[in-house]
């Protein structure tokens, strides 16, 4: 285990697209990790490991891997990009000590750059800013850099500026150094100096200045000398600029084209010069589990040990592996820690470190590793490991919502077993995947952040364990009941030979308010209808109201009294009672005005300001009911009711609306009833089914 202040872990973030994985293959070649420099668009990448990955050219699950660079040691977490597995993402940034975050120079600055950033600043994560792409055609390094200015949480400072764009893309000048470097044509990675372009003098001295007044604004010190003497001297704009970035108050912005492995040693040895080590980020605040008290954890490799596992993965053959972040301490192969989170001891085996598809053993993990175990029987994402003798309890990580569900059948029959198997595997893996259980319409339900997100469950269902299963619009449980009251005979007379069956009896149905449920009442008076039976008349009612009279929905909200009747000393039974109730109940119901009921959702939305107008608009064509509106720290709140049936494939369409910038939350609120020209539709929709 090397000394802490010798490490680096840091977190690959940008939209998707920008290049992060090509940026993470350019830096392990250029350090000598890799012996060859991967492609994503041909399937070499060392990162993205997956085949779903391989095949849509995106990077799905987070990976990890590392490289040694001037005696350090810089641990990488690659991380999606598109939004609907921003949760990898974001247990990466809780979870690494810096990032970098990746733009891309011909489309520069969108909705996800925003997103992230407010990730980092709420986790006070220091960042340097990597301009990629700067090989490509429409490449705008100032547009991109003035657009950053703008992101909240990012205050850009531009440290290296490119020499030539587009194909003329041939190096950088440092303006830290106030050097010029020209990259190697051969892909090495590798930089030369070289005199600064005379047509970039004016240029460079200008965006010095500018760098100087950034950094001399980060300490009283620095701009009272930096006021005096109108510049500050190389050693102090290197020292202010290294401490500006770690206390979050500057983001360096540098420049690379990844894919031909321009500008990545530069890149390297900012990292080590820039970014923090773990050892001199801020205590992690726990819970001591048997007290409840407050504790913290100083990130020292001799303090007591504590991790959290940020990501299980599982393998059909090799089992589960647990990865997890050590936070502080030092912990060694054949070690036993408790997982505080469950209460459980746990055994580690042997220290894993990940390298890309690889594992490398390792004999012990400090402060700033990420390791895996195989294995462990009670842990899962998100749970904290600590020494046994030094337990604390790390907040749990927050997964994104799941907002869109579809119902889920095996694509053949007598494979149910196998795919709800397969599904359990991949919830272990995945903590915004929810699975669940409609009890109305009988329906398994599988839910996640998008379409896209549930659609990749499908195919690694499919390629890891070789199941097959069907996804469908989810059915709507909608409700009946009644608006008008009525009396009604339920009777029931059969008489074939021998003991017949007799039960007669006189109901009175009337509506209960919304949400009442179900009352019944015993009126009968003089014993026409005999004790022993009332029960049976209770039970026959009670399985009548499992199938509504409009469109066979279940029926709620009705209140149910038994008033009269006649019984037979001889014929009368239970079940001739129960028969005859659910004969009068069913009758009555024709005759008391049913309704449809469809279920109300609750919906918070969070959009930016320039959008509020069209999602309402929307909302509006939907049904919805707009309940309030109000600002949040990521945009505007807008808090609505809308049916059930008109959001079931809402999160395409708000992508959509917003450009990809809104989210939602959904939750059940209430039961209202369906406007008279739906409920035609839906019932017919209803029959053809039960015909069909």
């Amino acid at each position: 285990m090397q000394d802490t202040k010798l490490l680096r872990n840091v977190a690959l973030l940008g939209q998707s697209g920008t290049g992060k994985t090509s940026l993470a293959e350019a830096l392990l070649f250029t350090a000598g990790k890799l012996s060859r420099l991967g492609r994503v668009d041909d399937g070499s990448s060392a990162m993205d490991s997956e085949p779903e990955e391989t095949r849509r050219h995106i990077t799905i699950s987070a990976a990890f891997h590392n490289c040694d660079w001037k005696r350090h040691t810089i641990v990488l977490t690659d991380t999606p990009g598109e939004d609907n597995f921003f949760t990898e993402a974001a247990i990466a940034i809780h979870m690494a000590d810096a990032a970098i975050l990746v733009l891309d120079a011909p489309s520069g600055v969108k909705y996800q750059t925003e997103k992230l950033a407010a990730a980092m600043r709420r986790q006070a994560l220091p960042a340097m800013v990597v301009v990629n792409k700067m090989d490509k055609e429409r490449a705008n390094f100032p547009g991109v850099t003035e657009a950053l200015k703008a992101v909240p949480g990012l205050k850009p400072a531009v440290i290296q500026l490119p020499i030539g764009a587009e194909a003329a893309f041939s190096g950088v000048v440092d303006l830290v150094a106030a050097k010029a470097y020209v990259f190697d044509k051969g892909g090495t990675g590798k930089v030369q100096p070289a005199p600064i372009p005379e047509d970039m003098a004016d240029e460079v001295r200008a965006a010095r200045e500018v760098l100087m007044e950034a950094v001399a604004e980060t300490d009283d010190e620095l701009i009272e000398k930096f006021l005096e003497e109108g510049e500050l001297n190389d050693e102090d704009l290197a020292k202010g600029l290294t401490a500006g970035v770690r206390r979050g108050q500057i983001t360096p912005v540098l420049v690379a084209a990844a894919t031909a492995n321009l500008g990545s040693e530069l890149i390297l040895s900012a990292v080590l010069d820039l970014l923090p080590p773990p050892d001199e980020r801020s205590a992690r605040a726990g819970t001591d589990p048997k007290t409840g008290s407050a504790v913290e954890r100083l990130p020292a490799a001799d303090a007591p040990f504590s991790a959290v596992v940020m990501k299980t993965m599982s393998d059909p053959y090799a089992g589960k592996l647990s990865i997890f972040r050590v936070l502080s301490g030092t912990i060694t192969s054949d070690s036993t820690v408790t997982n505080t989170s469950k209460g459980a001891s746990e055994r580690l085996g042997q220290l894993l470190v990940l390298e890309g598809k690889s594992q490398r053993p390792v004999a012990e993990a400090g402060p700033g590793m990420v390791v895996a175990v195989t294995k462990l029987k009670e842990t899962a994402t998100g749970d904290t490991l600590a020494a046994d003798a030094t337990p604390v309890l790390y907040p749990p990580l927050t997964p994104a919502p799941a907002v869109m569900s579809f119902a889920v059948s095996p694509a053949k029959k007598g494979d149910e077993e196998k795919v709800f198997s397969a599904i359990g595997k991949v919830l272990e893996e995945d903590i915004t995947l929810r699975l669940s259980r409609e009890v109305q319409t009988k329906e398994i339900l599988i839910s996640g952040v998008g379409q896209l997100h549930l659609e990749v469950v499908v195919e690694k269902i499919r390629r890891k364990y070789g199941v097959e299963m069907a996804l469908h619009p989810p059915k709507v449980p909608y409700k009946e009941t009644i608006k008008g009251s009525t009396r009604i005979q339920g009777r029931y007379k059969k008489q074939s030979g021998g003991r017949g069956q007799y039960g007669d009896t006189w109901l009175e149905i009337e509506p209960l308010p919304r949400g009442g449920g179900f009352q019944f009442e015993d009126k009968i008076v003089g014993g026409v209808v005999p004790r022993q039976y009332i029960p049976a008349v209770e039970k026959g009612i009670v399985e009548a109201m499992s199938e509504g009279a409009l469109a066979g929905y279940p029926i709620v909200d009705v209140k149910v009294a038994l008033v009269d009747g006649s019984y037979h000393t001889v014929d009368s039974s239970e079940m001739a009672f129960k028969i005859a109730a659910s004969m009068g109940f069913k009758k009555g119901i024709l005759q008391s005005s049913p309704v449809l009921l469809e279920p109300i959702m609750n919906m918070t939305i969070t959009v930016p300001k320039d959008c509020v107008g069209d999602v309402i608009g929307d909302l509006n064509s939907r049904r919805g009911k707009v309940m309030g509106m109000d600002s949040g720290p990521d945009g505007e709140l807008v808090t609505a009711q809308v049916p059930m049936a008109e959001v079931l494939t809402y999160s395409p369409d708000l992508t959509s609306i917003t450009g990809g910038r809104g989210s939602f939350v959904l939750d059940f609120s209430h039961y209202e009833e369906v406007p008279s020209h739906l409920t035609e539709k839906i019932v017919a929709a209803a029959s053809e089914a039960k015909g069909s």
